[in-house]
């Protein structure tokens, strides 16, 4: 698999009062063009640090990242992020906001009836394209974060990277919208990495799913490849043996194996807490 974007043994420390605090230690990713690859793990092993790193709004400590062979050190239109919070101007339009990032990465390279097409397009593509005069305060969370994607998509954005985007929303309006995203990656063909504490989500959407170890110090525990046809339908999937199949293998990382590790690094690490207070 030729690598489009890089991860090579990329490690981060945070200055604490105690000193430094390593977050990731040797993590090294490769990833392909077009490829839906998902980060999952508890709360604390790293994953937001990771998709932060690759959006640049960290720099690594140790090891780097690579897109189409240039270093990532800062943020770039080319790497678009999606959070949880949908981060949409409360005062501004649902056309108004995506029109930012439209101006911001295209000005002077798109007319303004290109831009307003442009903008209406990428609307048009999370279905929100009724919605273009509504402001935030105006239309539901689900639609604040269709809204929040269309920006994303409308920067044309070699990387997608998502931070949990539907870990806000009810349960009917989460599939709604992975159903969506499934449809979208399927047409535009964007790479896209995301975080989920969410195991369906993750086996639904993704080509392979990174599986963290638990912090501090955190790396890439295993990587599970989900070689299950597309386009994919979730009804459908519901009685995949593979697809259950999938999903154990994760819910058996998180729960059964990493737990092991936490049971016998314990012991070794309060042995090192005594041996340094004698």
């Amino acid at each position: 698999m030729k690598s489009y974007l890089q991860l090579s043994e990329v490690s981060i420390d945070f200055p604490t009062p105690k000193g430094p605090f390593r977050a990731l230690d040797k993590v090294s990713l490769n990833i392909a063009q077009g490829e839906f690859v998902s980060l999952i793990g508890h709360s604390g092993c790293g994953k937001s640090t990771v998709l932060n790193i690759v959006a640049g709004l960290h720099q690594a400590t140790e090891g780097g990242v690579l897109l189409e062979d240039r270093e990532v050190n800062a943020p770039g239109p080319e790497r678009a992020v999606v959070f949880q919070n949908h981060s949409l101007l409360p005062w501004l339009t649902a056309y108004q906001n995506v029109e930012l990032a439209v101006k911001r990465v295209f000005n002077g390279q798109k007319s303004k009836a290109e831009m307003k097409d442009w903008i209406i397009h990428n609307l048009a593509l999370v279905n929100m394209e009724h919605a273009l005069d509504k402001r935030p305060d105006e239309i539901s969370g689900g639609m604040k974060q269709r809204v929040g994607i269309a920006r994303a998509l409308a920067m044309e954005p070699k990387v997608l990277l998502m931070d949990e985007p539907f870990g806000a929303l009810d349960a009917l309006t989460r599939a709604q919208l992975q159903d969506s995203l499934m449809e979208i990656h399927a047409d535009l063909g964007n790479t896209v990495i995301m975080i989920t504490h969410d195991v369906d989500e993750a086996v639904l959407l993704s080509d392979r799913i990174v599986m963290m170890t638990n912090g501090p110090s955190a790396s890439i525990g295993e990587i599970l490849r989900i070689d299950l046809e597309r386009p994919r339908k979730r009804v459908e999937l519901s009685g995949d043996a593979r697809y259950n199949h999938f999903r154990h293998e994760v819910l058996a990382f998180l729960y059964e194996r990493q737990r092991k590790v936490e049971k016998i690094e314990a012991p070794q690490a309060s042995l090192k807490a005594q041996q340094k207070a004698a």
